[in-house]
């Protein structure tokens, strides 16, 4: 029996912080460990054009996210780790599948419909700064997806429509053209924690208030410094279910310590100290990935020979998909 095949995509814009790493990073490191199931990882250079036009973050910012991942301990053996702007297949299918998107069906997502309520909001025309990345990115998140007859997409609530999206194009492709694609699905894990930042509000790069994964020591203890509390004096419980410190000792205790944390919350804890542990909880699991990351970052050249290896690997699926596809649409050999 072929393996059930799972992909996730990873935006090269900003700094990877530590909501990336409970939400996403963690637990794919932990998967690629077995070998039940063939997983691909990407670094989703062509997305974050959409959103970033300065070319030195995208750059480094690829940089930072594929050395973090294999700080972490990503097992390349075992899955298909890539930059997808290194398959040129990718934007290739893209365009086939451009061909068979409904522009009715573009113009209901999410993202394009935001812009456009934020436009009529301030008074402006309402395509107004949209561009045709924006408008048609979920055709290329489709066709990062089908290119690998992806079974299983794990996403954010907030992604399960451009899956969704997908399995609209590619039931429309294989009813014209046969089949060729598997219909993808999306897989929301609600176990997965969803980190509050230094302000209480979701932690995101968009809010300014992550805490960056590999902070030096003084660095990582001055942000957790910083996370709002409320005035509660020592010796006064606290609530910890409303607390970011107690959230963020959760996402890295084990239960017998979230129990003992949750015990000191209600004996009054005072911050200081909630937060003095909270840094020796973090720091203690991320000291020997930080070292890692470090030396990765001094030598690119290591990290691109992983890239290169991945895109290779990538390339025995997406060269054979994309050779069938052309064949099917009629661009093919004349003899």
């Amino acid at each position: 029996m072929s393996k059930s095949r799972i992909l996730t995509g990873i935006t090269t814009t900003g700094t990877p912080h530590l909501g990336n790493y409970v939400g996403a990073i963690r637990p794919a490191i932990e998967a690629s460990q077995h070998q039940d199931n063939l997983s691909f990882y990407f670094l989703a250079d062509f997305h974050a054009l959409i959103k970033c036009q300065d070319p030195g973050q995208v750059h480094q910012s690829t940089r930072e996210i594929a050395a973090t991942w294999l700080a972490c301990g990503l097992n390349t053996d075992n899955v298909v780790f890539y930059r997808q702007s290194d398959i040129p297949e990718i934007p290739e299918l893209c365009w086939l599948l451009n061909c068979m998107a409904a522009k009715g069906l573009m113009n209901r997502a999410h993202a394009y419909k935001a812009a456009v309520a934020a436009n009529q909001e301030a008074g402006e025309d309402p395509d107004f700064g949209v561009t045709m990345g924006l408008y048609s990115y979920p055709v290329l998140m489709a066709a990062d997806i089908l290119m690998f007859n992806a079974n299983q997409v794990p996403v954010g609530k907030d992604q399960i429509q451009h899956v969704e999206m997908a399995r609209d194009i590619a039931a429309r492709f294989n009813h014209h053209y046969g089949e060729h694609f598997v219909l993808p699905e999306a897989v929301v894990d609600d176990k997965v924690a969803v980190l509050q930042g230094l302000d209480g509000r979701k932690m995101s790069k968009s809010y300014g208030n992550t805490i960056p994964l590999f902070l030096g020591e003084k660095q990582l203890k001055k942000h957790i410094n910083k996370i709002k509390t409320n005035l509660l004096e020592p010796g006064e419980p606290k609530d910890p279910d409303t607390s970011t410190v107690f959230q963020l000792w959760q996402a890295f205790a084990t239960e017998q310590q979230t129990a003992d944390m949750r015990q000191a919350f209600a004996d009054g804890i005072a911050w200081g100290e909630a937060k003095k542990q909270l840094f020796e909880l973090v720091n203690e699991e991320l000291m020997e990935a930080r070292e890692r990351y470090n030396e990765l970052l001094a030598s690119p050249t290591a990290i691109e020979e992983k890239l290169q290896q991945g895109a290779e690997k990538a390339r025995t699926y997406s060269q054979p998909l994309l050779e069938k596809c052309r064949s099917a649409v009629g661009i093919r050999p004349l003899n």
